[in-house]
């Protein structure tokens, strides 16, 4: 019989014989043998129950591996969250534009584990000098290096051009392997910055990011009001 013969014109013995010149059918179709309903009689078949018995072992395995992936998100979601919630606390309990300012900052260093953190805002800011704040007063037109990425008011996250670096973290730019970027409406920018290559990667959840942009623009928006 051809292996090509048609589906009518099989018979069990057919199956069987090409079974048997193909040992590996099952293995490349488990899904098949999974569906397989095995006689009772003991020896006959123990190395197919076997068979499928280390197969649905594999499939439990796996999904239990994607379990845990989840749980692990679902854990480290929630981490973030309480930060972003003690980021909101600091910002409310702050009296002035300035301890706003260092509220943030502090916090997105120690909570965040990041190295480096820069505001940059434009035009007039009503905040001392401080090594985490980069004054831009002609606005964002003296920064065309940050134009397309004003445009789109979305954050982004990963590995940042020599030239953006350098524009943020001055002398630290070597040290900042990775970053995130936040827009803050027409204030400027928020830059976080870390030492770690993969502490901040291309397509990661910007909801956090968003969220930390937010309570940042709130509050610099309550400081125009009070100056």
């Amino acid at each position: 019989m051809s292996d090509t013969a048609t589906a009518d014109t099989l018979s069990a013995s057919d199956v069987a014989a090409y079974l048997r010149r193909h040992p590996e059918f099952l293995s490349d179709y488990p899904d098949i043998a999974a569906q397989l309903t095995l006689p009772r009689e003991q020896g006959r078949v123990a190395s197919l129950a076997v068979y499928q018995l280390q197969s649905l072992r594999e499939k439990n395995a796996e999904l239990e591996q994607q379990l845990a992936t989840l749980i692990g998100i679902a854990a480290e979601n929630e981490r973030l969250m309480q930060r972003v919630h003690e980021l909101n606390l600091a910002v409310l309990r702050a009296g002035t534009p300035a301890v706003a300012a260092r509220s943030v900052v502090a916090r997105l260093s120690e909570d965040f584990q990041t190295d480096q953190v820069r505001l940059m805002l434009f035009g007039p800011v009503g905040l001392p000098p401080a090594d985490w704040l980069v004054h831009v007063p002609g606005g964002r037109s003296q920064v065309p290096e940050f134009g397309d990425f004003l445009a789109h008011h979305e954050p982004i996250a990963g590995r940042l051009s020599a030239e953006r670096l350098y524009r943020l973290f001055g002398d630290h730019a070597p040290e900042i392997r990775s970053a995130a970027m936040m827009p803050l409406g027409e204030f400027g920018i928020l830059a976080i910055g870390s030492g770690d290559l993969d502490h901040f990667q291309p397509g990661m959840g910007t909801v956090f990011l968003k969220m930390i942009a937010g309570t940042v623009t709130a509050a610099l928006l309550r400081s125009q009001e009070v100056l």
